[in-house]
Formats: structure tokens, sequence, C-alpha cells
């Protein structure tokens, strides 16, 4: 069995090497369902929520609705402080997710500046008080996904720390806070991570086909691969991954796509209620892409009220 086959061990779980990392308003429930009916397996993400939202009726209750199907789940929070962790993590842990993710990569500026996710990486002392108290807290395996630094570069002291403390895997963004998403990512500081450590290393960013994957593994030698936005409306991806892995092609139909695009239309409404309707507005775009009248189909469907014109106005443009 090649690399690429082999499973990768977080704590007691054992996972395929493409992942389907968090990206907020995008991997929810809804479109989690619509990645298992091609990849049954693969560890999937849920988009971020701060501890303390966890514990609130409205937003707990929706954070943690989730089918059976979409395990194995990584619940991914935030934190800034040792409150609220304890009673979070047993609330999660109750819902039966599989694993509990910290963001401490998060380049957000609202996020920063409530001192969570990357601007925990300038703040290592207060970054393991909370580390502790997670593991402390959690029976299921822990991971916690860093970038390069905040400001500065120091990815590798804080992996070692973070190891440390007990995590079972940890995924890296190398890229500053001040980068966001622009620039190449730094090869080598995700190479320096991995050669520090004897947890997994994961890595995210611009990982969006297999190609990228074998690159991003020959500069870096990490273990797996958290796929974000390669797999906005791309629910097939993960699995076009993994057999273009094994050799093999893969190919979406426009009839596949249709069918796609209908089916993640229903799940956001099943969810959601008919604010579903314009959640999946977000999506439609790229399901049009690339059609000669994509601009035409956007400026009908996004503003429709009605789920059955959308229906129709995809089954007109993309059946035909």
């Amino acid at each position: 069995m090649s690399f690429w086959q082999e499973d990768i061990k977080i704590g007691n779980l054992y996972v395929p090497r493409f992942i389907g990392g968090p990206l907020d308003g995008i991997t929810d429930a809804p479109f989690r369902q619509l990645v298992r009916q091609f990849s049954k397996r693969e560890l999937l993400y849920t988009e971020m929520r701060h501890v303390r939202s966890v514990l609130t009726p409205m937003g707990g209750q929706l954070a943690l609705k989730f089918e059976q199907m979409e395990r194995p789940l990584s619940f991914q929070v935030s934190a800034s402080s040792e409150d609220y962790i304890e009673a979070a993590c047993e609330k999660i842990v109750a819902s039966g997710v599989d694993i509990i993710d910290l963001n401490v990569g998060c380049p957000a500026k609202n996020v920063i500046s409530s001192c969570c996710g990357s601007a925990l990486m300038a703040k290592p002392e207060q970054l393991e008080k909370i580390l502790k108290v997670f593991r402390k807290s959690l029976n299921i395996p822990f991971t916690v996904k860093i970038r390069a630094g905040f400001k500065e570069k120091n990815a590798v002291d804080i992996a070692k720390m973070i190891q440390d403390c007990g995590a079972d895997a940890l995924a890296i963004h190398p890229r500053l806070q001040t980068q966001k998403f622009a620039g190449m990512p730094d090869y080598e500081i995700a190479a320096d991570v991995k050669k520090a450590l004897q947890i997994p290393v994961l890595f995210s960013g611009n990982v969006v086909n297999f190609k990228t994957a074998q690159l991003t593994y020959d500069r870096t030698g990490v273990d797996g691969f958290l796929i974000g936005r390669g797999m906005w409306a791309k629910p097939w991806k993960l699995h076009e991954m993994a057999e273009n892995a094994a050799g093999r092609e893969y190919k979406v139909t426009s009839q596949m796509l249709l069918e796609i695009a209908l089916k993640h239309l229903q799940l956001m409404i099943d969810h959601y209620g008919m604010k579903g309707l314009y959640c999946f507005r977000k999506h439609l775009p790229f399901y049009i892409k690339g059609h000669p009248l994509a601009s035409v189909i956007r400026s009908k469907l996004v503003i429709s009220n009605s789920p059955q014109e959308v229906i129709d106005g995809l089954v007109e443009f993309l059946g035909s």
C-alpha cells in the first residue's frame, strides 16, 4: 500500500489523508452530508465556534445539529481564556463528535480582536493554559490548528508546546496572520514543524487537487492535507483526490453537477427551513461557473424567493 492509500492515526481514530477542512459559512451540516455521498470515511470539520457560543441555547443547538452520517467529525472551537472550556467540551463530546479541534490559526480581524485564533500564537503562556484545560477535559482526540505565527514566525516552538500539552495531531497553515491567505505558503516552516513532532502534522493552504498535494508532500513530508476552499461547491473533491492518488481519473458530468446542486439546495432547506434558500445563494455561482450564461443565471436566481423557481432555473440551464 502506498503512502496515499494509508490512513493517519489521530488518537484512536484512523482516517484517510485527505480531509475536509473548515470554512466558515460553507462546511455546515448540509454540505457535509453532500460530501458523504462521495466520501464515506474521510474526516470532516465543522465551522469554527467559540466555546462560549456552544453553551448558549441558540448557538449550541444549531452548531451541534448534525447527522451521524457526517462522522467522523471534528468540531472546531476557538477560545481566548480557560473560561467555558470544560463545560463546552462536555456538551460537544455528548453530541457524539469524534475530535475537538482548537483553532489557533484564524487571521480574521474580529477573531484576533478578542484574542482568539492566531492571536494566541503571540501569547504562548496563555495558549499553554488553554491547551491544558482542553486536554484535561477531553476523553476523545484533541487537535490544534496553527499558522506560521502571528506577526513573527514561531510555529516550531508553538507546535512543540502543543504536542507537550497532549494534542493528538496538529494542522498548520504556514502563513503569518498578516498575510491572511495571500502569498505563497512557507513550506520550509511546515517541514520544520513536521521534523520536530512525533504526532501527525496536517497541511492547510493552497492544496486544491492531488497534484498540489503531491508537491506539498514532497516539500514538507506532512501526514495529511486539509482541503478548504478547494472544496467549495465541489463536495466530490476528496473523492476525486483519492481516485487521482490511486491513478484513476475522475470526471463530473453536467448531469451530476445538476443533481448535486439540486440535492444541496434541498439539504439546505431541510436543515434551515426557508432560510436555507438564501444560504444556498453563496454556493450558486460556483455551480454555474463556466456556463456561457452564468451571469444571466446568477442575476435571475440569486434574487429569487421561490425554491421551485431556483430548481427550475438550474434544470433549465444546467440540464440543457
